[in-house]
């Protein structure tokens, strides 16, 4: 019986690297997760604890301080592409590198109703993300986010679903949806003007969210990723995953009173777990990139 190892990789996980811009009196802060994952010629280091080609991952956590300094933090997309690219070209045995970031949003505190200039809040939406991958095969960039949690007190129905002798649930019209969304999209080009197509994607997935009369999550998905697709040429492939934040309503007849879709229970858990890959026929193929690191974006 032979054994022997399959596919491996190394990297620095979960780095918090904060940039401050203080090139003017109004200071500017990027709140960052970033991880690395180098893959290569590391088998010795497995098989035979022999590290000479191995970067050590202090030295991946200290690129990637040296980077938020030198190209910038203004987008995480182009911030992983020059740390993935400085490891696959610039150091001899690494023949691809995986960087996953995650960002924090923060607000401007308001001081007597005008935003201060160097201080702020976190904000509580959603973290973005980004998954960048460099290797002999291309470059290939997921843009994304994780937990933008987002309610519709109408224009959601789930009814005409399969029955059998275990079923419970009953057919409803007219029903509150929510969820907290998980989106990724993979980009053709590296070409992209990443903030403004990040803003542009959120805001049609809440378009969709929102406009669509929706028979189930299952469609809102599809509609969401589809439209994505649509409108912005450069992305060609979305993911999404949307755990269903149930809100039943609450009895309140033992208590005389009556209760027109108007107080319900929000139960965190069990949920439905809904999950969708849309993709442009044309899309050039993925190669690793969606093989994760630290599984961060």
């Amino acid at each position: 019986m032979a054994i022997f190892l399959g596919d491996n990789q190394y990297g620095k996980a979960e780095n918090r690297v904060v940039r401050i811009v203080r090139d003017s009196p109004r200071h500017e802060i990027h709140d960052l997760n970033v991880s690395t994952a180098l893959r290569g010629p590391f088998g010795p280091a497995y098989l035979e604890g022999d590290q000479s080609n191995v970067l050590p991952t202090d030295t991946q956590k200290n690129t990637a301080f040296a980077f938020a300094k030198l190209v910038g933090t203004d987008s995480i997309e182009n911030y992983g592409l020059a740390l993935a690219r400085h490891f696959v070209g610039d150091v001899a045995p690494v023949e691809g590198a995986r960087i996953e970031i995650e960002e924090y949003a923060w607000e401007r505190a308001v001081i007597d109703g005008v935003e201060h200039d160097h201080t702020w809040t976190r904000a509580g939406r959603e973290t973005r993300t980004a998954a960048v991958t460099v290797d002999a095969t291309g470059e290939y960039v997921i843009g994304g986010f994780k937990y933008l949690v987002i309610l519709k007190s109408t224009g959601s129905e789930f009814a005409g679903f399969l029955v059998d002798e275990f079923t419970t649930l009953q057919e409803t019209h007219d029903r509150v949806m929510a969820t907290s969304l998980v989106a990724k999209w993979r980009f053709d080009s590296t070409d992209v003007d990443w903030n403004a197509t990040y803003d542009k994607v959120k805001a049609i997935m809440i378009r969709e969210f929102a406009t669509l009369q929706s028979l189930a999550l299952q469609q809102t998905l599809w509609h969401m990723g589809k439209a994505v697709i649509e409108e912005i040429p450069s992305i060609v492939e979305v993911r999404l995953s949307a755990p269903n934040k149930h809100h039943f309503l609450v009895d309140l007849s033992p208590f005389g009173l009556e209760n027109p879709g108007e107080v319900f229970i929000a139960a965190d858990r069990p949920y439905g777990l809904i999950e969708a890959q849309v993709l442009d026929e044309n899309a050039p193929p993925a190669g690793d990139a969606w093989r994760i690191a630290a599984g961060l974006a």
